[in-house]
């Protein structure tokens, strides 16, 4: 991270709400939603909806003008209410199916959601964040799977006097919301550890950090590379360790290089000490160099990176000077270092995904003109990356309307790969914290205690599920395990100086886990559509080539657009994209060093899902021959 950290200017389902019982169905029930805009009776009780309260409070659920697209679904009072509006949807066929609705939220309730009843399963939901003023609306996504041929929708709010929530536009179609990538950057883990650091779980057992995150839902972890940092973290050494456990765990991994011997984020992206006398062309190649060894030691040690930032929000470049993109010039010279980095990823590691990452996740603006100006210089990249801490970067309409047009406009799936939030605004360390003032620097709606810390976690991963077309990815909490411990600050030249950042870890000031680790729990339940994949077998000759290919489909039907990894006798070759009829061809794979013979799992093949899909693999028969 470091956003800004040193530049000012710039839980689980079942504890939620007790299950209540709803009348019965009506027998008028059909496939599709009845009144979704709310706009059939104007100003008055829904149309084709049933409206339930507990304590008689049905009063508190109306529609008004001011929608979205004309009315909107009210639930205000003010007297305190619990209200639910409700529709079952029946002749539905079995599978999964995702609601969408529009939200708009003044906060402060017990409770409020949009869940789907009923249907055969588990019950889903998903809380409404809260969002504020009246152009500020958002869309949630819920899903689930249907096995009974009927679902109940419910929007429910348990509020005190005078507060309100607003719901609109709903939809209901086939296909899942799910969030494959549920990651936190664990780079300060070593270092804590070294210094006398430790972590416990929820009921104060003791244990590594990254197997209680994983036990949590954490999948995916990131971890920064300095080139030659003073305290001797963060370099090739360090993350080559902390890879190991990573993967040892379970988890995928994503590299972040700084390219520097410190953070970098928009206001500082210094040259490594090592670099600094380096001419453009010298620079090139020491970004290609740098890459390439840290990528190819993880490969040969058995912990390929599944993904690799290039770079580290790099909003004004990378490198400076000769990386600053405040210049036509400036740019090129960006993108000619981009394209070193990405190369060096690829040719030590092909599978790999690149992420180009930015902060300010709210401003669109800057995103567009960033990511044109890459585009227009040849710069490619797999995955778009943001930063987005709530209380810097904007509200969450501003998120999502960034989030949806990058998904867009260029074709990428997107992570927020920088979040977190504080639990307390207490000091632990006596290193003042970055957010450490109630009436500046915390967000509406959003209290700095543990609740308020797993509710914006929560809302945040909301925002990105709700990406259409499975595009959003998966949402990443800035050093969930980044406890103040002494010895351990922020600054790799100063042990003196604290951490800045205890308030916002996923572990509280006694080390143990917080209700926000248990949001990604709540993640890992979001459904997706489950997919097929089939691997072809693969012939060749000895000392030739081969070409790979696998058949992706979700619910019987092809599955388009999607990118396919292939691995050869298990070693990674290569990624394709499936064409309009689920196909990934991958050609020319070089045999070179196998003998003769079968190898019965030789190739192998694997989708590792996205926003829509679940992950799938397969492997078949590879043949060398003569």
């Amino acid at each position: 991270m470091l956003t800004t950290m040193f530049r000012r200017a710039a839980t689980v389902f079942a504890l939620a709400t007790l299950i209540v019982a709803f009348p019965a169905a009506p027998a008028r029930a059909a496939s599709t939603i009845t009144n979704a805009d709310f706009g059939t009776t104007g100003t008055a009780s829904p149309a084709g909806w049933t409206t339930w309260s507990p304590n008689g409070m049905e009063s508190a659920d109306f529609t008004e003008a001011s929608g979205v697209t004309g009315y909107h679904l009210t639930h205000w009072s003010d007297k305190p209410y619990i209200v639910s509006t409700w529709q079952t949807l029946t002749g539905l066929k079995n599978g999964i199916y995702t609601l969408r609705t529009w939200v708009r939220n003044g906060g402060g309730q017990n409770e409020v959601f949009v869940a789907l009843r009923g249907c055969g399963g588990a019950e889903q939901r998903t809380s409404v964040p809260v969002t504020k003023g009246y152009d500020t609306w958002v869309q949630i996504a819920t899903s689930v799977n249907v096995t009974n041929g009927q679902c109940t929708i419910i929007l429910y709010s348990d509020a005190h006097a005078g507060e309100y929530v607003h719901f609109d536009d709903l939809s209901f179609a086939a296909g899942g919301a799910a969030l494959p990538m549920r990651g936190g950057d664990l780079s300060g883990v070593k270092k804590n550890e070294d210094f006398g650091g430790a972590y416990y779980s929820e009921n104060g057992t003791r244990g590594d950090p990254i197997q209680i995150l994983k036990s949590h839902g954490m999948n995916y972890a990131r971890l920064k590379v300095w080139v030659n940092p003073a305290d001797g973290y963060n370099n090739k050494a360090r993350v080559l360790e902390m890879s190991r456990r990573i993967k040892a765990a379970g988890m995928k991994l994503l590299i972040d290089f700084h390219y520097s011997d410190f953070w970098t984020d928009p206001g500082q992206q210094a040259k490594p000490v090592a670099w600094q006398g380096y001419n453009f062309t010298q620079l090139q190649q020491a970004v290609y160099d740098h890459t390439y060894d840290i990528c190819r030691s993880l490969v040969a040690q058995g912990t390929a990176p599944d993904m690799v930032q290039v770079g580290n929000e790099i909003n004004s470049g990378m490198l400076w000077e000769d990386g600053k993109n405040w210049t036509s010039a400036g740019w090129d010279n960006l993108a000619a270092l981009l394209k070193q980095g990405i190369k060096g990823v690829k040719d030590s590691s092909p599978g790999t995904l690149i992420m180009l990452h930015n902060a300010e996740g709210g401003n669109n603006g800057h995103f567009r003109w960033w990511y044109d100006a890459a585009k227009a210089r040849g710069v490619t990249w797999d995955v778009t990356g943001l930063s987005y801490y709530s209380y810097w970067h904007g509200t969450f309409t501003a998120l999502q309307n960034n989030l949806n047009d990058m998904a867009a406009r260029y074709g990428k799936p997107v992570v927020v790969v920088e979040t977190s939030y504080p639990f307390t605004l207490a000091d632990k360390d006596g290193w003042e914290n970055v957010i450490n003032d109630p009436a500046t620097e915390l967000t509406a709606g959003y209290p700095a205690t543990p609740a308020g810390q797993a509710a914006m976690f929560r809302d945040v991963m909301s925002i990105v599920r709700a990406v259409p077309n499975g595009m959003g990815w998966g949402v990443f909490y800035w050093e969930p395990a980044w406890t103040g411990v002494k010895g351990s600050g922020w600054t790799p030249t100063d042990p003196s100086q604290g951490n800045a950042w205890e308030n916002q870890a996923l572990f509280d000031y006694s080390s143990r886990a917080l209700p926000g680790m248990g949001v990604y729990a709540e993640a890992a339940q979001w459904v997706g559509s489950t997919t097929t994949l089939k691997a072809g077998v693969a012939r060749g000759s000895l000392g030739g080539t081969v070409a790979l290919r696998a058949t992706l489909s979700a619910d019987g039907a092809a599955l388009a657009g999607r990118s396919v990894s292939f691995s050869l006798n298990g070693s990674a070759v290569g990624s394709a994209t499936t064409d309009a009829s689920g196909i990934a061809t991958l050609d020319g794979v070089s045999v070179g060093g196998l003998v003769r013979g079968a190898y019965m799992r030789g190739v192998r093949a694997s989708f590792d899902g996205d926003g829509a899909y679940t992950p799938s693999a397969a492997a078949n028969v590879l043949v060398v021959g003569r």
